[in-house]
């Protein structure tokens, strides 16, 4: 496969007044076009950093950072981010806020609404085009959130912890929807989560990361069929992951991911 995205002895330091703050170090990871991998690990381990970093958003300190083997120098063309905020404009309409993408990149509002429309649809917001955020429910704000960042086709898709505060049974549901979309389409997925179960469910690789300052500690890859099922989370092969994730995690010190 071709890669996507490549780092190589990434590091990322912040300057304070109390010292330099490491946030990275050493970070080398490939992600293949198509492929879903999430990042996995505590608070404070670098792992938005790191998706910042992707983006364009934050600057490596060290190392070297290739998106489609170009290096990245701000947001790469064909990129899409879902934070674990919505951060919608509650003064627009929800159509109106998928919309923004097609503004945002010089695209015609006209011609991009027949798809933001079928997006919103997609996700259960058919109803709801004319609404605005502050009257829909989290879950439903999230759902709008991913169909802005759909729009446009990204080809590279940063979700950062986007279903982080939402409760057990709409994330469930949302994580169901994000793998169906992703196998129709075969964009690349870079995931942030804190969630063992969220991301041997979604991946088709987990990276855990060490607390900070960040590196990468083992690459899991989830050899489990797809497409998958809730109920996959009940079986024994999905027990062993579990298992397998939670003992490295026990091994750094940390009682939970």
């Amino acid at each position: 496969m071709t890669a996507c995205v490549e780092l190589r002895g990434g590091g990322k330091v912040y300057p304070s007044r109390r010292g330099e703050v490491v946030a990275l170090r050493d970070v080398t990871l490939s992600v293949d076009d198509g492929e879903f991998v999430s990042l996995l690990g505590p608070s404070g381990c670098g792992k938005s950093t790191l998706l910042k970093c992707v983006a364009g958003l934050e600057d490596l300190t060290n190392g070297e950072l290739l998106v489609r083997g170009e290096p990245v120098d701000g947001p790469p063309p064909g990129l899409g981010m879902v934070f674990q905020r919505d951060l919608l404009l509650d003064w627009r309409t929800v159509l109106d806020n998928v919309l923004i993408m097609a503004e945002f990149q010089g695209l015609g509002r006209r011609e991009q609404r027949p798809r933001a429309i079928s997006l919103l649809e997609r996700f259960g917001l058919g109803g709801f085009i004319d609404r605005h955020p502050w009257e829909l429910s989290g879950g439903m704000r999230q759902r709008a959130a991913i169909c802005r960042a759909l729009l446009t086709e990204p080809r590279l898709l940063l979700m950062d912890e986007p279903f982080g505060a939402l409760d057990a049974m709409t994330r469930d549901d949302l994580n169901v929807e994000l793998t169906r979309i992703w196998q129709t389409a075969k964009r690349t997925v870079l995931f942030v989560t804190h969630s063992i179960a969220e991301a041997i469910f979604l991946s088709d690789r987990v990276v855990v990361m060490t607390p900070g300052p960040g590196r990468v500690r083992e690459i899991v890859p989830i050899d489990l069929p797809r497409p998958r099922p809730l109920a996959i989370q009940g079986t024994p092969e999905f027990a062993a992951y579990v298992t397998h994730l939670r003992r490295l995690f026990e091994e750094l010190g940390v009682a939970r991911a």
